[in-house]
């Protein structure tokens, strides 16, 4: 949808992003211990992520490892962010929430998405308010953009309602929040 964009325009919106310092990991989760190792076979940290995962690809959730979640642990939930979105908030591309404590490999395709339905998971909305994984499709000409993909392990099992959105889940994420990890993956559109 955002490819779409004329290349100017997008241009003239590089200076207005978001800002990582609001996305979750930085905000009700800042105090957290960020112990928990999240990765990717896909994507190295900080690395381009591969095309078959974003709107000019298939649209696939992209593989995911999770490791040293802490004993107790009663839930955990991956939250992917765009902080560079040109927007006032982090835009959302996923909210998966009640995943098993363990650490656990996600394989690809396992959330609902543009390109197929996934298996199933409690999932929240994302920025365009629908459950499931929001390919990334950053604004042509608007620089790089980071998508942050944070998992959190919770104290106490998340209290949602059905298909929460980012409040509804930064919400719960407040003071429940015993570990964290997150993994960043790029995309950009030239």
């Amino acid at each position: 949808m955002l490819e779409k964009l004329p290349h100017a325009i997008g241009q003239a919106l590089s200076g207005l992003r978001a800002g990582a310092e609001k996305a979750a990991f930085h905000t009700v989760a800042a105090e957290a211990p960020a112990t928990l190792r999240v990765t990717s076979e896909a994507f190295a940290d900080t690395a381009p992520i591969p095309a078959r995962y974003t709107a000019d690809g298939d649209g696939l959730s992209p593989p995911l490892a999770i490791a040293d979640v802490p004993d107790g642990a009663a839930a955990l939930v991956l939250f992917v962010e765009d902080p560079d979105a040109p927007s006032s908030h982090p835009f959302v591309h996923l909210i998966a929430w009640n995943l098993r404590p363990e650490a656990q490999n996600i394989p690809e395709g396992a959330f609902a998405s543009p390109a197929g339905e996934g298996s199933p998971h409690d999932l929240g909305r994302n920025s365009f308010q629908k459950d499931g994984w929001l390919p990334p499709d950053p604004p042509t000409g608007h620089g790089p953009h980071h998508y942050l993909f944070q998992v959190f392990a919770l104290a106490r099992p998340a209290d949602l309602p059905a298909s929460p959105g980012r409040g509804a889940q930064l919400d719960a994420l407040r003071d429940n929040v015993i570990a964290k990890g997150m993994l960043t993956g790029t995309y950009e559109r030239a």
